[in-house]
């Protein structure tokens, strides 16, 4: 792929299991092109220090990279950003030092997948419920299963002025509707105490779904978590379509998925809801004829309000990688200091 002919800026988007990096033009036009994407292990680095580092060397014609935007799978509130999902940790003023930069911008990652929202392209994302419009409409909620369970909110203060609001709502309790679902709670209530939505709608909840309902013992001495079966692998045995118990964990994951993004709508007065993230587009033909639809609507006297809200899934490849890049053209557009 040819390269970028002017300043080079460095974006990465750093989540519990992957470390993705790219560079990108500071000068682009409508949208940023994305050049020398690269996605690494986590836990092949020490650091992120060290995978950056790491991608910036075998990036052989760079010149010197003085911006860069890196959004991070935690909450960004101070100068010490600690992962969640990861045991690693760095203070944004060593690290902007560390890396020769003049600029550095710090975001939350899944912010950084929602900023990308409104630059999608058609062939970018996959209707789910068509709504009554047809094209992204603020307020926008966004959601996203992957190693956890991101939830964003975008509005819009005027055309092409988007502003997203990061939240912890993977965080909020899980609510189970039905038989089934409570049963669900239950095992993982027994395995964890707290459910929050994030222990069903994730990478490690998927496995979870299979466990409960495969009959498999809750105790963590009985069943350790290296007997879960792995998302990848339920995923695969379901759209095979010869193992029941995998295409009926899969099923429920999607119906949950549906009812939360009814959910969050109602919570955020949505007119849009995009579901992103990285589980979900692996099995997008199986989530488009699951529930989904049916429990995002059935939400009783709210129903025919949430018939009019358009669903998107995002198939873009690096959403946050595009966001990190949108996200530095906001900032440097609104001259914040970075």
């Amino acid at each position: 792929m040819k390269g970028p002919s002017s300043e080079k800026v460095l974006v990465a988007d750093i989540g519990g299991t992957n470390a993705r990096f790219a560079l990108t033009d500071l000068d682009y036009g409508e949208r940023p092109q994305l050049y020398y994407e690269q996605k690494f292990s986590a836990d092949r680095f020490a650091s992120l220090q060290h995978a950056a580092r790491h991608y910036l060397s075998s990036v052989s014609d760079r010149v010197r990279i003085k911006r860069a935007a890196i959004a991070v799978a935690c909450p960004v509130t101070g100068d010490e950003i600690r992962l969640i999902n990861r045991s690693w940790s760095f203070s944004r003023r060593e690290l902007k030092a560390e890396l020769g930069l003049d600029e550095l911008l710090v975001m939350n990652d899944f912010g950084a997948a929602a900023r990308s929202i409104p630059a999608l392209h058609d062939d970018e994302k996959v209707i789910l419920h068509h709504g009554i419009h047809h094209e992204p409409r603020a307020p926008i909620s966004v959601i996203g299963p992957g190693t956890g369970m991101g939830v964003a909110l975008i509005t819009q203060f005027e055309p092409d002025n988007w502003h997203v609001i990061e939240t912890e709502g993977g965080h909020v309790s899980y609510a189970p509707q039905g038989s089934e679902e409570q049963m669900i709670h239950d095992w993982l209530s027994e395995r964890h105490g707290r459910v929050s939505i994030e222990r069903v709608l994730s990478g490690s909840g998927l496995g979870w779904i299979h466990a409960a309902l495969s009959g498999r013992d809750p105790s963590r001495t009985q069943t350790p978590d290296d007997s879960i079966l792995q998302p990848a692998e339920i995923v695969a045995r379901a759209l095979a379509g010869e193992d029941v118990a995998s295409r009926r964990a899969l099923a429920r994951f999607c119906s949950v998925l549906g009812s939360f993004a009814g959910d969050c709508a109602l919570i955020h007065g949505a007119r849009t809801v995009a579901v992103a993230g990285g589980i979900a587009p692996r099995f997008a033909s199986f989530l488009r004829a699951s529930a989904f639809v049916e429990s995002f609507l059935d939400k009783g006297r709210f129903a025919a309000w949430l018939e009019a809200v358009r669903v998107v899934l995002v198939t873009h490849p690096e959403p946050g990688l595009l966001g990190a890049a949108l996200a530095l053209q906001d900032a440097r557009q609104l001259e914040i200091a970075l």
